[in-house]
This record gives structure tokens, sequence and C-alpha cells, in this order.
């Protein structure tokens, strides 16, 4: 069976500072004509940071769509400072969120952070070999951390305890885990 819908028409809703909204009618495959919501935004980096003593970076912030502070590791949009280079967004969003650079960038995975109503798509990074970096890039406006490190063992407690919910962060804390074996 061909699964794919063929877009009609659309129609901005929303075009806001981080994403847009566009809702898109769609041939089906069976010929019937649906409505999609379809929320645009940039692709973007994470990282796993791993630091010399073998404990992994986090930070925690508000996130106003979940109405609480998430505990995550280190994240960020490209923009247009980076050109499409996504190591120079993965440097440049681990001096602004935690205050490294990284001598060792591996790209581990890349995914749709939730395909159903996103084209968002990120890269997930492994990132050792830290140093505080001398000069510090600017947070972004409204961008408020804490900044802790977690051993293996204290992040898969975190994410048992509830403490963790970010999909990324779970993902990395088991990419680190499998890593260890």
């Amino acid at each position: 069976m061909d699964l794919k819908e063929t877009e009609i028409s659309h129609q901005l809703k929303y075009d806001g500072e981080i994403i847009k909204v566009d809702q898109e009618t769609v041939r089906l495959p069976n010929g019937d004509t649906a409505n999609r919501d379809v929320v645009h935004h940039a692709q973007a980096v994470a990282m796993l940071a791993i630091t010399q003593d073998h404990k992994m970076i986090l930070e925690k912030q508000w996130r106003e769509p979940a109405k609480k502070a998430m505990i995550e590791i280190p994240a960020g949009k490209l923009d247009p400072r980076d050109q499409g280079n996504k190591v120079h967004a993965v440097q440049r969003e681990l001096n602004e969120e935690i205050r490294y650079r990284a001598e060792n960038i591996k790209e581990l995975y890349s995914f749709y952070t939730s395909c159903g109503f996103t084209d968002e798509y990120m890269y997930l990074y492994l990132v050792t070999g830290l140093k505080r970096v001398s000069k510090e890039l600017p947070r972004d406006q409204g961008e408020y951390l804490e900044i802790g490190e977690y051993t293996l063992e204290q992040a898969k407690k975190m994410i048992a305890d509830g403490n963790i919910e970010d999909d990324k962060t779970i993902m990395a804390i088991q990419y680190w885990e499998l890593m260890t074996k």
C-alpha cells in the first residue's frame, strides 16, 4: 500500500520567533482529503557532554509548555551564525549554555523530535575532552540555567524517579549506559 499523502494546499496560521505553523490540506492514499497542522522548527543539536571524571553535564531550566523546570542535556537550534555547520552549533551551544568547549565531537544519532506534528530534526552528539572557555558567549534572552554534573547511576535514578522526562536526555543517558558495557 502506498502511504504517501500529497499536499494540495497550505495556509500559514502562525509565524513566531521560534516556530511557524501551517495548516496543510492533503490528499490521502484512498483519495480523500484531510487537514494536517505542521509546526516548522529549525534543525537542532543536542550534546551528551561527559567530563574527564566520567560525569554527565545536565542543565535545569523552565519549560513553559511543560509548566515546570526540566532537566536536560545541552541543546539548541542551528541559527544563521552557524551557516548550516552543525559542529559550529555544537561548540556555540556548549559555550553559551555550560561554558565549555569540546576537543572531541562525535555524531551519534539524528532523528525527528516528534514527527506527528513537527518537522524539527535533531542531531545528538557525544562531546568529550571538555575545556572551560576563556570567552563566554551570551546566553539567549530569557535563558536561565542551573548546571550540574551527574554520574551514570545518578542519571539513571533521575529517570526512574521521574525527574528526567525529556526524550533526548533519556536517549543520551541510555547511549552512555551502552557505552560503558
